[in-house]
């Protein structure tokens, strides 16, 4: 119940924030993106018998698209606040920003999964055996497969995974965002 009166209580407080334009506007391109981009490697999964994803060059992408994050901050600093803005409130809108994407990747990749591609982790298990190297690692990395596609049976913990995914790199975008950002007002 208090989870339910903390939820109603944000959403009418975020009707009232001045800053739910640069939110929603931020949030959504970065979302978009996302959304597109995991559709985009999800297919080339599904296409490629031998696709290899590349770990670096994926987070690398997601830092560089948050970096809207930064963008949105500023925006939101020099045309609302002029040109003055805490850390707490610059942390706030990007952390904002970074919640109303990763939600929009998560609910996409809700659907998608359920609907066009149920049978993802038995191809993304695939592509994760290919890479082993011994028969040790292979023994390994199928008993961590057969489990996580046991707890991938659960939508809150597919909700969880996929959160977990993008949202720490959006709100570590949004915490340096706003050490850069913070500026005190002139006197």
């Amino acid at each position: 119940m208090v989870i339910l009166s903390s939820y109603f209580s944000f959403v009418e407080n975020f009707k009232n924030y001045p800053m739910k334009k640069i939110v929603l506007t931020f949030g959504l391109i970065i979302g978009t993106i996302l959304c597109a981009n995991m559709i985009v490697m999800v297919n080339m999964m599904y296409g490629d018998t031998v696709f290899k994803g590349n770990d670096i060059v994926g987070y690398t992408a997601l830092i560089v698209l948050f970096s809207l994050i930064f963008f949105g901050v500023r925006n939101y600093r020099n045309k609302q606040l002029n040109g003055a803005i805490s850390f707490g409130r610059a942390f706030k809108i990007g952390a904002l920003i970074a919640f109303v994407a990763s939600t929009m990747y998560v609910v996409i990749w809700l659907f998608y999964y359920y609907l066009f591609v149920p049978d993802f982790i038995d191809v993304y298990t695939a592509h994760v055996l290919q890479t082993c190297t011994t028969p040790e690692e292979l023994a390994i990395r199928t008993r961590e497969m057969a489990d996580f596609k046991e707890m991938y049976k659960n939508p809150l913990f597919v909700i969880l995974v996929t959160y977990s995914e993008v949202l720490p790199i959006g709100l570590a975008v949004a915490l340096l965002s706003a050490l850069f950002l913070k500026k005190k007002e002139n006197s």
